[in-house]
């Protein structure tokens, strides 16, 4: 009696502790029987019971979960080749057809590859590389084309990186729907062209960067030469003027000196004689020196002032 009773109790306990269980709040839970599922899903949280031994609890995540995805090349309509690396958020929607079509955290993963993959690949080989890596159709700041307006001219876009997003979402939630997931959002995380094709672009670039570069040279040096002709207008004509400044000063200087000559010449006799007589020794001095002989004549002006000054 005292064996059993002990036996008794533990099996009591093993059994109360198999058939109670806590679901918390981040959990939903499928109850299956013999592997089939039983019931409807538990999706409140608290404390549950279920049959021991015969019942067996399978808890799936309620929060949104995260799918990533490989790094894939792909080809565009165009026939280019990119790189797409995408990502997506999921939730368990239905946990009793989550349960039944895919069993666990792995196969939906495993069939999220194949689904996203897939309609990405589909999607993007359906648009030209521009509508893959451009948004919307905004005109470009940089001047990297020549045009009457001195703005970028690229070729518009029908549909857009955004609506290209959009398209493989809805396909992909109607090839979950009967999976019992939700695909919440798929975003791309990085799109890269190839190696060649980037090389390409890089030297794409670089020439329409060295081209750019040339042409604002090009323009700085005439507007270099214009302003150095401007220059050189300026300076001529600041000579010009000074000059002409200078002439009308030495004309108005001579003139004031020949009145000055005039008014002295007409004053009194003994005046006039004494300017002619400055004048004539003037221009004694300016043409002969101390190596000339002078020959003069009795009538000549020189004579009559020399003899004059020796009386």
């Amino acid at each position: 009696m005292r064996v059993i009773i002990p036996i008794i109790v533990i099996l009591a306990w093993i059994s109360l502790r198999g058939a109670v269980f806590v679901v918390n709040e981040a959990e939903q839970v499928i109850i299956t029987q013999f592997g089939k599922p039983v019931g409807d899903p538990i999706t409140t949280p608290g404390l549950k019971l279920k049959t021991p031994f015969i019942q067996k609890a399978h808890r799936f995540d309620k929060r949104f979960l995260e799918w990533d995805g490989d790094v894939n090349e792909v080809p565009t309509k165009d026939k280019r080749f990119i790189w797409v690396d995408t990502y997506a958020r999921w939730r368990i929607a239905d946990p009793l057809l989550y349960f039944q079509r895919l069993r666990d955290e792995r196969g939906a993963q495993t069939r999220l590859d194949d689904i996203l993959d897939g309609e990405t690949r589909n999607a993007i080989a359906n648009h030209d590389v521009r509508e893959v890596i451009r948004s919307t159709n905004r005109v470009p700041e940089s001047m990297d084309l020549d045009t009457d307006e001195g703005t970028t001219i690229l070729a518009p876009i029908e549909t857009g990186r955004e609506a290209i997003r959009a398209i493989i979402l809805a396909k992909a939630q109607s090839r979950t729907s009967d999976l019992g997931i939700e695909i919440l959002d798929v975003q791309f995380k990085r799109i890269n062209y190839v190696e060649d094709v980037r090389r390409k672009v890089y030297e794409r670039m670089i020439a329409e960067r060295r081209r750019i570069a040339d042409r604002f040279r090009s323009e700085g040096e005439g507007e270099a030469l214009r302003i150095r002709g401007e220059k050189e207008r300026e300076l001529n004509r600041i000579q010009s003027e000074a000059y002409k400044s200078s002439q009308e000063i030495v004309g108005r200087a001579d003139a004031e000196a020949t009145a000055i000559y005039a008014r002295a010449y007409n004053q009194s006799q003994q005046s006039r004689d004494f300017y002619v007589f400055l004048k004539t020794i003037e221009a004694f001095e300016t043409t002969v020196d101390a190596k000339t002989t002078l020959v003069l004549t009795t009538d000549g002006e020189f004579y009559r002032f020399l003899e004059s000054s020796s009386n």
